[in-house]
Order: C-alpha cells, then sequence, then structure tokens
C-alpha cells in the first residue's frame, strides 16, 4: 500500500501531465498536472474512452501514434496541434503500460506560436525580397501578403499603398473565412473614398497607428456602402499599423478580429514588424525608381536627336536597361562635318553605371569636337579621340564605331555614296541594301579598344552604298543576351533585318528593338539610323 501511495505521490508530483490509459482505451489515471494542462476535473475523465473524451485524436496525428505503440509496444513522440476546445499544442511521449499507454504530454504552444511568427516574419521576408527591381514587382509582392498575415495575425485583413502622387489605394486584402472574401473585397474597393478624417484608417496613413472597436469604425463612416459591408463582417476589434519607409509613410496595414478575438500583444508586435518590412520594401522600389529615373534623365541628356540632312534619313533609339544599375555608358550621336560628310557614331563605355554615363558624355563631346574641327575620316578622329584620352588621364575604357557619309563629284554624278567605317572594338554596322539584301558581315573588321593603346593602328573599311540603303550601328544591348552568344544574337539581327527592309526606319528601329529585346533589355539598348534618299 505504502509502495502504491509513493508511486502515486511521484506521478502528482511530476511537472507533465500523465493520464494513463487501459487496453480498452479507457482513461484509469489523470495526474493534477494533466487537469490544469487539458482543463479538465479528472472526475469526469475517469472511465471514458480516450477517443469519447478527445474525439479528434480519432482522425489526427496524436491518435495514429495512441494506435501505433500500442501495436508495437515501441515508444514514441509525437507534436501536433489539438483544436478546439483546447486549441493547443502538445508535445506527448507515449510509453507502452501492460495492456495499455501511458501519456506523458506537456504545452508546447508557446513555442510552437513564436515559432511560426518567426516563420511568418521569414516568409514575409521572402515575399518581399526580390521587389528591389522594380517599383511594380514590390506592390504586386505586397498585393499577395494578406494571405500569409492571416489568419496568423487576424482574421482579415487589408494592405493600403499610397502612391507617388499622393493617392492611397487598397492593393491587396484576404479573410479567413472563404465565405466572407467577396464582403472584404467589396469593402476594400469602397472603403477609402468614403472615411472621414478621423478614422483610424486615415489617421494611420498620417502616422499614428492605433487599436479600436470597429463598432466605433463603422459609426464614423457615413451612410452607405462602406458602412453596411464593415457591419456585416461581424468584426470585434482592428488594428491599423503604418507602413513606415525612411521619411515617410508608404501605407497602411488594416488587420481586423472577428467578434469575441482580441489581438494579443505578441502578435501585435509581429504586425508592427512585419509592417516595418513592408515598408522597407516600398521605400527601397521607390528609391530605386527614382535612381532609375535620374540615371535614364542623366542619360537622356547626354543624348541628341537626330540630325536633319537634305541627302539621308537619320533615326535613333536608345533604351535602358531594365535594372536601375546597369543604366551607364552606351551612346549614338550623328553630325555634319565642315566639308558637308555625314557622320554617325555608336560608342559603349565599359561599366554600368552613372559614373560610365559621366565618361560617356566626355568621350561623345570629345569625339565630337576632334570631327567636327578637323573635317577628318573615322580613322584619324578614333585616333585622335585615344590620345586625347590618355593626354587627359580618362581612365576608362569603350568601344565606338564611326562611319563617314561622303560623295566625291563623281560619285555624286553617279548617285552613289561611300561609306567609311572605323570600328575600336565595336560590333559590325548592319548594312540593307535598296533590294533587301544584307551587305556580307565579312568586309567588316573591329580592332582595340579606345584607353588600350592610343598608339595602335586603325584601318577603314569602304563600301559605296546605293540611294535607299540602310546603315544601322547599334550597341551590344540590343543582340546580347545572358542565355546566347553575340553570334547567335547577330543572326537574330540579320533575320529580323531582312523581314524588315521595306519598313520606314522609323518603323524598322522599333519593330527591330521589339522583336529582339522583347521587353526591357538585359543591358542598355542605343542605335543610330540611317537611309540614303536618292
Amino acid at each position: 500500500m505504502a509502495e502504491h501511495d509513493g508511486a502515486v505521490d511521484l506521478v502528482e508530483s511530476l511537472p507533465v501531465g500523465y493520464v494513463a490509459v487501459d487496453g480498452d482505451w479507457r482513461i484509469t489515471y489523470v495526474n493534477g498536472a494533466a487537469e490544469r494542462v487539458l482543463g479538465s476535473a479528472r472526475a469526469g475523465l475517469l472511465g471514458v474512452s480516450l477517443w469519447d473524451a478527445y474525439p479528434e485524436n480519432d482522425r489526427n496525428e496524436f491518435g495514429r501514434v495512441y494506435r501505433e505503440v500500442a501495436r508495437t509496444g515501441q515508444p514514441m513522440t509525437v507534436e501536433a496541434y489539438y483544436p478546439q476546445p483546447l486549441d493547443q499544442w502538445f508535445q506527448v511521449q507515449v510509453i507502452p503500460d501492460g495492456a495499455g499507454i501511458a501519456l506523458f504530454f506537456t504545452d508546447v504552444t508557446d513555442r510552437r506560436v513564436a515559432q511560426e511568427r518567426l516563420a511568418l516574419l521569414a516568409r514575409v521576408s521572402s515575399e518581399l525580397a526580390g521587389s528591389r527591381d522594380a517599383d511594380a514587382d514590390a506592390e504586386v509582392a505586397v498585393s499577395r501578403l494578406p494571405q500569409l498575415l492571416v489568419p496568423a495575425l487576424g482574421d482579415w485583413c487589408v494592405l493600403t499603398v499610397i502612391h507617388e502622387d499622393g493617392r492611397p489605394e487598397d492593393v491587396g486584402w484576404w479573410h479567413a473565412d472563404p465565405v466572407r472574401r467577396d464582403l472584404v473585397a467589396r469593402y476594400a474597393a469602397v472603403r477609402l473614398a468614403a472615411m472621414p478624417a478621423v478614422s483610424p484608417v486615415v489617421r494611420a496613413l498620417l502616422g499614428e497607428g492605433t487599436v479600436y472597436p470597429v463598432a466605433d469604425a463603422v459609426d464614423l463612416l457615413p451612410p452607405g456602402v462602406a458602412r453596411d459591408l464593415l457591419g456585416q463582417l461581424d468584426t470585434g476589434a482592428g488594428t491599423t499599423i503604418p507602413l513606415r519607409g525612411r521619411d515617410r509613410v508608404l501605407g497602411v496595414l488594416t488587420l481586423c478580429f472577428d467578434d469575441g478575438r482580441h489581438p494579443a500583444e505578441a502578435d501585435l508586435l509581429v504586425a508592427r514588424q512585419v509592417a516595418d518590412r513592408i515598408g522597407l520594401a516600398l521605400d527601397n522600389a521607390r528609391l530605386f525608381r527614382q535612381q532609375r529615373q535620374l540615371a535614364e534623365e542623366l542619360q537622356r541628356s547626354l543624348l541628341t536627336g537626330p540630325v536633319e540632312h537634305e541627302s539621308a534619313e537619320i533615326a535613333v533609339r536608345y533604351t535602358p536597361a531594365a535594372e536601375a544599375a546597369r543604366i551607364g555608358g552606351d551612346w549614338y550621336d550623328a553630325f555634319v562635318q565642315p566639308s558637308g560628310a555625314l557622320m554617325l557614331v555608336i560608342g559603349d563605355v565599359v561599366g554600368h553605371d552613372t559614373a560610365a554615363a559621366a565618361a560617356m558624355g566626355q568621350l561623345r563631346a570629345l569625339l565630337r569636337g576632334i570631327a567636327t574641327y578637323s573635317d577628318a575620316g573615322p580613322v584619324e578622329v578614333l585616333r585622335g579621340l585615344d590620345a586625347s584620352m590618355a593626354q587627359l588621364s580618362l581612365g576608362t575604357y569603350a568601344t565606338a564605331g564611326v562611319a563617314r557619309f561622303e560623295q566625291t563629284a563623281e560619285d555624286a554624278g553617279r548617285g552613289v555614296t561611300r561609306m567609311r567605317w572605323t570600328s575600336a572594338g565595336h560590333l559590325p554596322p548592319l548594312v540593307i541594301h535598296p533590294d533587301g539584301t544584307l551587305e556580307p558581315p565579312v568586309h567588316w573588321h573591329g580592332e582595340l579598344l579606345l584607353g588600350v593603346d592610343p598608339g595602335a593602328r586603325r584601318t577603314e573599311s569602304v563600301v559605296t552604298l546605293e540611294p535607299g540603303s540602310t546603315v544601322l550601328l547599334y550597341t551590344d544591348g540590343l543582340i546580347e543576351r545572358r542565355d546566347g552568344d553575340l553570334d547567335e544574337g547577330m543572326d537574330r539581327l540579320r533575320e529580323a533585318a531582312t523581314e524588315l527592309a521595306g519598313a520606314s526606319l522609323d518603323e524598322l528601329c522599333d519593330q527591330l528593338i521589339d522583336r529582339l529585346v522583347e521587353g526591357r533589355p538585359e543591358d542598355d539598348v542605343a542605335l543610330v539610323a540611317i537611309r540614303l534618299l536618292g
């Protein structure tokens, strides 16, 4: 008897719950810790079937493990969630005990909730991680977040973003209850227009978050659709949290809770951390957009429109790279020399940043000055540019192609034009003859980049062009792809040019970019095209 009493005292002293179940699955013992964890008096459990006392076990992981231990006689451990009325996570050690089993269990809800909150923050961060490349990507990522936040942090959620023009827009929403998702969607479509200045959402847009009874928010709305929809959502409490950037509020996270549920302080802390991450992602997108616009404006300010010439039609195009950081040193130029010869230039400074764009401006201006002062041909112009770069210690490298269109008196009488071409490591020109055939690429020679050796010997290629001929100079962004080489890109260009040979010059340029780039390019694209008139 004393031995039995000692065993009972030991079991009762355990800090973990203990439940004994016999071979017929009836509960034979419940210690005090189990009573406290389960919230049930032992008198109501003793003699009751385990499956009747906790019917969810008949179809969950706990029940599967209990049966496995009873069948094999081997101890096992299981950790899982038991739904209402317990609404708890348990870790259970299941030990065979004669014909039955013994259950030793602890409530691990706090640990599991903490893990889930950390996992939620990780998922939010992962969703936002790729949104820096473009501002549109950030809003798309933000619009998906309510499906991650519900029901972990609330029963329903709406995310609001402030656009550059100061206009707020609800970009994402979700409800844990599928039946009420349409209500939330309809409410999100009309709520901002109906909200007075003192509403929680408007106050959060101004930087003041709050936790509030949703009934008060309903009372603030004027009679109408928004008020009716919010009333139908059967919401008890809500919270609004500003999405803060570095120096401004960029939106609002609205979390709402069904009537009878109140936000825990730990959940509000996680919600604020989520809001901080969203705000930072939106701010990064805003800053990258501004950087891209600034770089594009800088580069475009250094490039001029096409020069007008009585004997030729000229078109120019510049398309910046999709990534803001890759905007850099591509340039084109077209001008008339003192002799009346028309000169076209294409170039690309090594590098993809604003420093490359600045160097491009210097080289472009130097080349233009040398060519318009000296009236020299392509070889002498590039030789002079290389010498100037060395004299001025510019410390940069660049490719360049120069084409000079000129006529002797005899050429003018025959109606033909000579094109002199030289290249400092640049891609060859594309020449489309009036009959739609292309000049063979073997006629063009590429030589040393600018900035390597100012004494390098350079040569020219000369081709005679009939009226109606078209010449296209371009940078490698038009044809180069990460998953292909330049030869493949050149083949695509020549194939497209053959198909488009009869198009107008503007259409030819636009169609080539559309077909070869297919949206925003991986690298800048600059091109200048000329069509000789009859």
